[in-house]
């Protein structure tokens, strides 16, 4: 008597017979095509294991990637650079009043003229650059403007009343007599860098200004 063969199913998903109820026909073809409808799952790369190691040459692999990147981007991350002290010049007018954009919180005034001062004082006053350097662009601008000697000036009156503008209430008397009455008597103080100058330039810049006040005032007695 012949055998009859065996029917087998390669691969394919049965079809399950629908319940009588809507809801459970509805239930039983989302699940078989969701059966239907799944991706195979691919085959496992074969990664040869280091003896004694523990370690894959896959994972060996990655992980040399990893350091040589984190290298390279502490090379670029990385800049030397040399930072000297200069006398400001009128070349460092539209450097300066980069820095400066922000000095009265974006307000409208005479920054031109401010700037002007601030280059036209040659005995008071440092900017920052980057020494023998192609680009001239100063990272920093420290000064101090006596009030009183340029009070006729556009700019010093827009400060002053900015200043006496934001001040709370009850400091703003003493504060006009600051800015008015003893004006020959204060300075204001301009300091402006970006964000990502050294900290380390810091103290001996203010010392150089300190002293650079110093000798002005000794020179105006004599």
């Amino acid at each position: 008597m012949t055998r009859r063969p065996i029917k087998r199913h390669c691969g394919g998903s049965r079809t399950r017979p629908f319940p009588f109820s809507s809801f459970g026909r509805t239930s039983a073809l989302v699940a078989s095509t969701r059966r239907q409808s799944s991706p195979l799952k691919q085959p496992r790369n074969n990664v040869l294991e280091s003896p004694g190691q523990g370690y894959t040459k896959k994972a060996l692999k990655e992980k040399n990637i990893q350091q040589e990147s984190s290298s390279e981007e502490d090379d670029e991350e990385t800049v030397q650079a040399d930072f000297a002290f200069f006398d400001p010049k009128p070349d460092d007018f539209h450097g300066v009043k980069i820095l400066l954009q922000s000095f009265l919180d974006n307000k409208q005034w005479d920054l031109s003229g401010f700037v002007d001062l601030i280059l036209g004082q040659t005995t008071v006053g440092t900017v920052i650059k980057i020494e023998d350097a192609e680009d001239d662009t100063p990272f920093s601008v420290v000064t101090a403007l006596n009030l009183g000697r340029y009070k006729d000036h556009r700019c010093i009156t827009e400060i002053k009343d900015f200043l006496l503008k934001v001040s709370q209430k009850d400091v703003t008397c003493d504060l006009r007599v600051l800015l008015e009455e003893s004006a020959h008597y204060v300075g204001l103080l301009v300091s402006q860098r970006v964000v990502n100058l050294p900290p380390q330039l810091l103290p001996p810049l203010y010392d150089a200004l300190f002293d650079e006040v110093s000798w002005a005032t000794e020179d105006e007695v004599r």
